[in-house]
């Protein structure tokens, strides 16, 4: 759930005195944001495949895998098991071009009374990710697009931006903007994005220089304070007057206010501004944003007091998930899809997952409805953690999540990278500690290639965060058959609904928990591997159930659009 502030908000007299896809062939990069790649091949870092002490069992599964592969799809007679010692890792694998462009879904209704809505943003997936932000810009805007309206995303032309991820870009502007007492040369460029188009804003200062989307050796502040004016320079440079102008989070916060202050009474005239912050604590506030968490902001944090006073343009809208983009059945990144009927390709997402990352392999058939693995039963549920490792989310519970999980005879994936040093270094040695075992593996990176393979691989999604805004991992993980395993709180109580809650069992749809403690979770954690060993029908029936939710953005952008119907001028007057 992410909350939204419309109409006249930036105007001076409303803010407290403090404000100080289209894809082409996949680069070797990481991903925007990711720093040094885990070499699984590395001396340092290197995964160990366990010996199961049997080659006679590695022939077995190989054997098997090829005859369940002809079932479901003859072409991947051809596929070729990963394994940890492989030059390149499997993640890293040149895949199919994805042009999600052409997948805007046809059979969404257009909106009969329809405007141009241009996003103002700091994120955009894929080609400038660093978190959900990213996610939620692409697919509002691709959502909005199939209703029928114009929408255009403006970004920083990060330095680190992988040009072939853009459709026909082309310079359409040199401009000046004003900046700190000097006028900024600044370029505009026009590209398509994943189906969106995209104005990229380029100045030829210092600003948005370096490997990352973050962390540059430029002052961000002043970075993104430049960014909104500029953007708003360029729509009376260029005579663009949009019906909505979106901005997202702490990075373009400043535009509305140097909207009503000033280019409000010199040429912009018809646009009218919503602000959506995606993370509270970005602005002080220590909690989350999500249905129940609109009451809590009203009486807590250095914004309460202006959000009480805007209560009448304060909303929760919650988030969705792209449905093309994140899709079992066609994603691009799963070396079997699947769907919630025919579920055989989501085994061989796990396996293939387990025989890259050197853990411990099922069976790739089953025999009298359990897996057997060298004439033993076994059922070895695998849980995925894909996560920024900040206090936010949960750290301690992680970290108990690792042994609790390995003692009870689990597997688990961390992915994510930390921001601070010292987490870092405790989870380097928790890697170190786990990496060479049967059990865990601890990936400090960022791949979105992976982490649609780990969604797929998974059995469970763990979510433990302490205050989640609106949480984005859930909805993956359900979306390809992930049961989520989440704290109640935020928008992960928005979306995920307890087995044994009996009073809301028709939406029962994964395993919740209350408290922050360790007890807490290892009640949520027993239950669900309890399901999972003792109960196979009902844990099917129950990952059928969670792939088939509608958590997508056709589902809640009309929200959106009630919003921006509700402050939008419906002709030239001011």
């Amino acid at each position: 759930m992410e909350y939204t502030m419309v109409g006249a908000f930036g105007h001076p007299s409303l803010i407290p005195g403090q404000i100080s896809l289209r894809r082409k062939k996949k680069s070797s990069r990481l991903p925007t944001g990711a720093t040094a790649p885990y070499n699984l091949s590395s001396a340092s870092r290197r995964i160990k495949a366990v010996d199961t002490n049997s080659q006679d069992l590695n022939v077995h599964l190989e054997a098997r895998a090829e005859s369940v592969v002809d079932t479901i799809n003859p072409v991947l007679k051809d596929l070729v098991w990963p394994s940890p010692s492989d030059e390149t890792p499997f993640w890293k694998k040149e895949f199919p071009t994805w042009d999600v462009s052409i997948e805007l879904p046809a059979d969404v209704e257009k909106d009969s009374d329809l405007m141009h809505i241009i996003h103002v943003t700091a994120e955009m997936a894929p080609i400038a990710k660093v978190g959900g932000l990213g996610d939620v810009v692409t697919g509002l805007a691709r959502a909005c697009l199939a209703r029928g309206h114009t929408v255009d995303v403006m970004l920083p032309f990060y330095e680190c931006i992988e040009k072939q991820h853009i459709i026909d870009l082309t310079l359409i502007t040199t401009y000046n903007s004003f900046h700190d007492g000097n006028w900024i040369l600044t370029n505009a460029y026009r590209g398509e994005v994943s189906g969106i188009p995209v104005i990229f804003v380029e100045p030829s200062n210092q600003f948005f220089k370096g490997k990352y989307v973050y962390g540059g050796s430029y002052d961000e502040l002043e970075a993104y304070i430049f960014f909104s004016r500029a953007c708003l320079e360029w729509m009376q440079v260029t005579g663009v007057q949009p019906d909505i102008i979106h901005v997202h989070e702490w990075q373009t916060s400043a535009l509305p206010l140097l909207y009503w202050d000033m280019y409000h009474h010199l040429s912009l005239k018809r646009p009218r501004i919503t602000l959506t912050i995606h993370n509270m604590e970005h602005y002080g506030e220590c909690r989350t944003v999500s249905p129940t968490y609109l009451k809590e902001t009203l009486c807590s944090g250095w914004l309460s007091s202006t959000l009480i006073r805007n209560r009448d343009k304060y909303f929760g809208v919650l988030n969705g998930i792209d449905p093309a983009i994140w899709n079992p059945a066609t994603d691009i990144f799963l070396p079997v899809k699947f769907n919630a009927q025919k579920l055989e390709g989501k085994k061989f997402c796990k396996n293939y997952v387990q025989k890259g990352l050197g853990l411990p392999v099922e069976s790739a058939g089953r025999a009298e409805g359990k897996d057997v693995v060298n004439g033993t039963q076994q059922k070895v549920p695998l849980v995925v953690c894909i996560t920024r490792l900040v206090a936010q989310k949960g750290l301690h519970l992680i970290i108990h999540a690792i042994k609790h999980i390995e003692e009870l005879g689990g597997q688990m994936v961390v992915l994510g990278k930390a921001p601070d040093d010292r987490v870092e270094r405790e989870f380097k040695d928790l890697a170190d500690l786990y990496n060479e075992g049967p059990a865990i593996r601890i990936l400090l990176m960022y791949s979105e290639e992976l982490s649609h393979m780990l969604y797929a691989a998974a059995d469970m999604v763990l979510v433990p965060s302490l205050y989640e805004p609106c949480g984005l991992a859930q909805m993956f993980g359900m979306r390809y058959g992930a049961v989520p395993i989440v704290r109640r709180t935020g928008g992960l109580a928005d979306t995920v609904f307890d087995i044994d809650d009996h009073s809301n069992s028709h939406m029962a749809n994964g395993f919740v928990f209350e408290g922050i403690d360790e007890g807490s979770l290892n009640w949520a954690l027993d239950r669900a591997f309890s399901l999972y060993k003792n109960k196979p029908d009902e844990w099917t029936g129950l990952v059928r159930k969670a792939m088939e939710r509608d958590n997508s953005w056709n589902n809640t952008a009309g929200n959106y659009i009630e919003v921006y119907n509700s402050v939008r001028v419906r002709d030239d007057s001011s």
